[in-house]
């Protein structure tokens, strides 16, 4: 069943926003704040890490396989500069978190047209 035009057009007098503008400022906020703002964050224990440290907890951990990869404690390996490093670790985080949410949207897309192709 198609949608008539009048459930998907804009109220009347609302400004129509565009889709590709809204992601491109939010693509924008997020790389800001992960190569940029990040540097500010408080290098400070927080949450269940400042738990573990209070309580003594965080004397029996142990490394953990990832303790070596290239993004290893927020930072890129090799690269000296800390805030450089963790700039360019949030920026890959986050390239790479629209890589998979991108991936995931195609994905579902595809597959409620075909479900909509064949009930139609």
């Amino acid at each position: 069943a198609a949608k008539d035009d009048a459930d998907t057009a804009p109220a009347p007098g609302a400004p129509r926003r565009s889709a590709r503008r809204v992601w491109a400022v939010g693509l924008g906020a997020a790389l800001l704040c992960a190569g940029v703002v990040s540097f500010y964050a408080s290098a400070s224990p927080d949450g269940l890490e400042k738990v573990a440290a209070d309580k003594g907890i965080d004397k029996k951990t142990e490394d953990h396989a990832a303790k070596d990869s290239p993004l290893a404690d927020y930072g890129v390996k090799d690269i000296s500069d800390a805030r450089l490093s963790g700039g360019l670790a949030g920026v890959i985080g986050v390239g790479a978190t629209l890589a998979v949410g991108t991936g995931v949207f195609v994905v579902v897309r595809r597959r409620r047209a075909d479900t909509d192709a064949e009930a139609g």
